[in-house]
């Protein structure tokens, strides 16, 4: 059974924040709320928590995983900016947008799109969120919580509780979170294409 963490979502509480980020440190997997929708996430390295992402989700290799970065230096470590780029990232951030950009050699292969060398990245702004990746120190290896037959990600805590009890070990519930995932912006060729529209405004890359 998975546990369940109530925490404040404007102002966490450190003590339960410090819960979640032991139960990351310990090789747990977490749903936890965004400013989008709620996602599953894990340490980098935890190949076993990538895995059991790819179960629940039944992802195929074409799939990019998110590497969710509490700022803009920390996303910077992780993946490839030209100035161009780097001026539209940066414009969209914080905020409820995913970008594919060509990985760095700090992001592990098996991270990686297999073919194109590229991972997804973002920064939440949502203050919970931020409080965890605060207390971690590194991003989150996260994929959006779309489960297969839904037509929507899931965006209730208890909800998340009830079907994923058994196939998560912590479920952090902020009471606010949205209710469309996050649009995907390929940036890997240079120039931008939306891959997915949700909850972010298109029209800076159209």
């Amino acid at each position: 059974m998975a546990r369940f963490l109530d925490i404040h979502p404007v102002d966490p509480q450190p003590r339960l924040v410090g819960q979640v980020v032991q139960a990351l440190q310990d090789g747990r997997l977490i749903a936890y709320p965004t400013d989008s929708c709620f996602a599953l996430g894990a340490r980098i390295g935890n190949q076993e928590a990538k895995d059991r992402i790819i179960g629940i989700r039944r992802l195929d290799d074409r799939h990019h995983f998110t590497l969710v970065c509490k700022d803009f230096a920390q996303l910077g470590q992780f993946v490839q900016l030209d100035n161009h780029v780097f001026r539209a990232v940066k414009a969209a951030t914080p905020g409820p947008y995913t970008f594919i950009l060509p990985a760095t050699p700090e992001v592990p292969k098996r991270l990686q799109h297999p073919k194109k060398r590229t991972v997804g990245v973002r920064i939440p702004e949502h203050r919970l969120t931020q409080a965890i990746l605060t207390e971690l120190g590194e991003p989150l290896l996260s994929s959006t919580l779309l489960l297969p037959g839904d037509e929507e990600p899931m965006a209730v805590g208890w909800e998340v509780k009830e079907r994923l009890d058994h196939q998560v070990d912590l479920v952090v519930d902020g009471d606010v979170t949205g209710s469309d995932p996050t649009t995907v912006i390929d940036f890997s060729s240079g120039y931008p294409e939306v891959v997915r529209v949700g909850a972010g405004d298109t029209s800076p890359f159209g």
